[in-house]
């Protein structure tokens, strides 16, 4: 099988991709630019990516084709439509990554919650050691015990932060993005309802028509002035520039984002212009990325195209 792998640097060079040239001619891309994207899968019969938009216009003279592998869970870089007709297969990645993602979405919130830039900066100045008492708390924060703790999106690792959320001592609401939802084990309640009530919302929804936006100007309104928003999602499902009006005018107390509108963010992004950490702190789209999920990403593609060849249905997306 010649095999062409789009976008190696999106796994990591720490973690190795050697075990997939056991399954055949391997071609390894650092990154690919979208206008590279055709020439480089003319020959292919498998292709793995990530991100590169995989298409008719990109695919249209890879007429070997026949497996498309996502180093990743989510597919919005793939037109599902166009590979259905074609009959190539779209396979995914699913449940790698919810541990790192949920240690993620607490590393977020402590930062913003407990002031930690604040704190780490006063030590570090010297003020600590100047002071003639043995503790500084000039900045209030509050506890998870007995606050809300509202979830958009419902899925494997939705899941896996309201567990965590509940042993921290918080009330779970949800609310199902796709409508489709069947969590049984926590309060499911509509999207005014989620907004309203919680302390601390975050987002762990697939980008859709249903969520891109979803978290706009008017959402933004009828939140808490006290809650916190982390977004672990995908950058669109906020809308950066209602999130910047929303922080700048005080309508919430704080964000923690991992992804934003694109990527990487632009210097046009007005959440750029907030240098309060205390306030805003933003990562590079790095919550899914420990050590662990990057191999556990590359072993399941591994095993993904290991059944396509024995015929086997693996991690199917689409129709094919």
């Amino acid at each position: 099988m010649n095999i062409v792998i789009l976008e190696r640097s999106s796994v990591g060079e720490d973690v190795s991709v050697d075990c997939l040239q056991e399954l055949g001619e391997l071609t390894v891309y650092p990154n690919t630019a979208a206008g590279e994207v055709e020439s480089r899968v003319k020959e292919a019969e498998i292709v793995i990516a990530n991100k590169s938009p995989l298409n008719e216009e990109t695919l249209k003279h890879a007429s070997s084709l026949r497996l498309i592998c996502e180093l990743a869970t989510g597919y919005d870089n793939v037109d599902l439509e166009y590979c259905d007709r074609r009959g190539i297969r779209v396979v995914n990645v699913v449940d790698y990554s919810t541990a790192s993602v949920a240690q993620h979405t607490f590393a977020l919130c402590f930062y913003v919650l407990e002031k930690l830039h604040h704190y780490d900066h006063y030590v570090k100045s010297g003020q600590y050691a100047s002071q003639d008492r043995f503790s500084n708390f000039d900045i209030p924060f509050t506890e998870l015990d007995g606050k809300t703790w509202g979830i958009a999106g419902m899925g494997n690792i939705g899941r896996k932060v309201a567990g965590i959320a509940e042993a921290f001592g918080c009330k779970v609401i949800f609310y199902s993005t796709s409508g489709t939802s069947t969590c049984t084990e926590y309060e499911r309640v509509d999207f005014d309802t989620l907004l309203r009530e919680s302390d601390f919302l975050s987002l762990h929804c697939p980008l859709s028509d249903k969520t891109r936006n979803l978290i706009d100007l008017e959402a933004l309104r009828k939140m808490k002035k006290t809650a916190i928003l982390m977004n672990v999602a995908r950058g669109p499902v906020v809308n950066d520039e209602a999130l910047y009006t929303a922080l700048t005018e005080n309508m919430i107390a704080g964000a923690g984002l991992d992804v934003t509108g694109t990527e990487p963010m632009r210097d046009s992004n007005p959440l750029s212009k907030i240098m309060d950490s205390n306030q805003l702190i933003i990562t590079p789209h790095l919550a899914w990325a420990s050590i662990e999920a990057r191999k556990r990403v590359v072993e399941e593609t591994y095993k993904n195209i290991e059944a396509f060849c024995r015929g086997e249905q693996r991690n199917i997306v689409g129709n094919c």
